[in-house]
């Protein structure tokens, strides 16, 4: 065994990851090695403001008939092309509940709607190159969409009972339109990366008395190495036990169980949040920023043990790696045997607490 200090900047070791109950490898000398793998062209995107071809641009037809309105704010619509449906025939059980293939191959139906939401009617902007007003409207949005779904699920008996809302921004999250947009879809069942999570803070809160995200922000707060970036409302860090290179969550740092308990400062701090962290992102590389965001929160209509374990945040997973060209990708061990880093969390936050708020960087957009 080799003497001397252990150093977390040069050696090995495995981290946890509390949300999941999963561990990550990290592997900090990796990045010293040569890069030898593809390299792409930076994507510049040359794009004008008002896109005639453009299925979500006001105005336009859609690609599967009927028209957007002339909108000038944020706008949403029922996706096209949903992942769920509200309407379809139920799923019958068959066959011997004991046997073999009922214990091996179990199977669902899943009933719900999904939404897209323009964040504005500019084709050629993103969320770091939109005003913090228009993103308090962005925000405000996902508060209406969230209220009115609930209203549904009660009034309607619609089968709605988890509104996940993301962005996937860029083709390198195969994001297919540029018009700056996300989605939001609504499922009779809460999904499995947010389920795991209510089961994490659940069992948290048996053995220690106390909320898990209430903690990890109070211990981020105290070391402050994580942190990208922090207003009166929420915590931007690069969690300790993060997968994706440059990673971040946004973090709540009292407990609020969903969106629409943020107040109109709030709704501020998380517009703020929003658009310092993505552009930060931005500078980094000086690229428009890829990256897979989703918001977590409780679900629709929440049962007082659901608000009781229900903590807003964000996840930001952006795939860049060295550069603007270089990606990261989960394969090999990764796939096989548990996700892997090549620099450590401390690190990642520094480089991204270092650069500035403002776009600093020529780019056409």
């Amino acid at each position: 065994m080799t003497t001397g200090a252990f150093d977390f900047t040069d050696h090995s070791h495995r981290r946890y990851n509390p949300l999941t109950d999963s561990w990550v490898l990290v592997s900090p000398h990796r990045a010293k090695r040569p890069w030898l793998g593809q390299q792409e062209a930076p994507f510049k995107p040359d794009i004008p403001e008002y896109d005639e071809k453009c299925f979500l641009c006001p105005g336009n037809d859609r690609a599967t008939g009927g028209k957007n309105p002339k909108y000038e704010s944020t706008y949403i619509f029922q996706n096209d092309y949903a992942a769920v449906k509200t309407d379809q025939p139920s799923l019958k059980e068959t066959g011997d509940k004991d046997s073999l293939k009922n214990r091996l191959f179990k199977v669902q139906s899943v009933r719900g709607n999904c939404f897209v939401i323009c964040f504005s009617p500019k084709h050629n902007v993103t969320l770091p190159l939109m005003s913090k007003d228009d993103l308090v409207k962005v925000v405000g949005a996902w508060q209406k969409l969230y209220t009115d779904l609930s209203k549904q699920a009660i009034e309607e008996h619609k089968p709605f009972k988890y509104l996940q809302i993301f962005e996937n921004k860029g083709t390198a999250m195969g994001c297919s339109n540029l018009h700056p947009h996300g989605q939001a879809w609504c499922l009779e069942t809460v999904p499995s990366e947010v389920s795991r999570e209510f089961k994490s803070f659940d069992k948290y809160k048996a053995a220690n008395h106390t909320d898990l995200l209430a903690d990890y922000v109070e211990l981020e707060m105290q070391e402050k190495t994580r942190t990208v970036f922090e207003n009166d409302t929420f915590l931007v860090v690069v969690p300790y036990w993060a997968v994706w290179p440059f990673e971040t969550m946004v973090v709540a740092k009292t407990k609020i169980p969903n969106i629409t308990s943020l107040n109109e400062a709030q709704k501020r701090d998380l517009a703020s949040a929003l658009k310092i962290l993505t552009t930060k992102y931005d500078n980094l590389f000086e690229t428009s920023f890829p990256y897979s965001m989703g918001i977590h929160q409780a679900p629709l209509n929440a049962t007082k043990e659901e608000l009781d374990h229900s903590w807003l945040h964000l996840h930001f997973y952006p795939p860049l790696l060295r550069s603007a060209t270089v990606r990261k990708f989960l394969v090999g061990f990764e796939l096989l045997g548990e996700p892997q880093r090549d620099l450590t969390a401390e690190q990642a936050a520094e480089r991204l607490r270092k650069l500035d708020g403002e776009i600093h960087y020529t780019a056409n957009l």
